[in-house]
């Protein structure tokens, strides 16, 4: 049986080598799949740089964390023109994908950067309290840095 619950979170996503900083906290529903699977859902305000016009008023993004001890991906949606998902696996190679929303031509502007995760902990019983992600993003041979998601989900 599906259960919810509503908790207030905060994420943070920082990086060590580069002047990159950002903390949300929100509202978030945490959906227990089965025992030791999340999904965690955040709903967001895009980041405002000029005054939102009318039909972007009512304009949310939605953050979502498929959440386990062994994997965690995350995702980006919403009405914004801008989208990714992550894939963290302890030790394992992932995908970062980015793409641009115009219009009709979904996925057309996207790219591809791969991922390696250093750490993965995930804490919590029964219910995820902390999790923590340390990765580095690499384009072919190009580093492009370390990284560090942060999440807590208070009860």
């Amino acid at each position: 049986m599906l259960t919810h619950h509503q908790r207030p979170v905060c994420l943070s996503l920082m990086s060590t080598d580069l002047p990159i900083l950002n903390t949300i906290e929100s509202a978030a529903t945490l959906y227990e799949k089965e025992q030791g699977r999340f999904h965690l859902l955040i709903n967001q305000a895009p980041p405002e740089t000029k005054p939102p016009s009318p039909e972007q008023t009512n304009s949310k993004q939605l953050l979502w964390l498929e959440l386990s001890s062994s994997r965690v991906i995350l995702t980006l949606q919403g009405n914004s023109q801008f989208s990714y998902r992550h894939f963290w696996e302890r030790g394992v190679h992932g995908i970062s994908r980015y793409w641009l929303n115009e219009g009709n031509q979904h996925l057309s502007n996207s790219f591809r950067l791969r991922n390696f995760t250093r750490d993965l902990t995930l804490t919590g019983y029964p219910l995820p309290e902390f999790l923590r992600i340390e990765y580095e993003l690499w384009t072919g041979q190009v580093y492009c840095g370390h990284y560090v998601l942060h999440l807590e989900i208070y009860h």
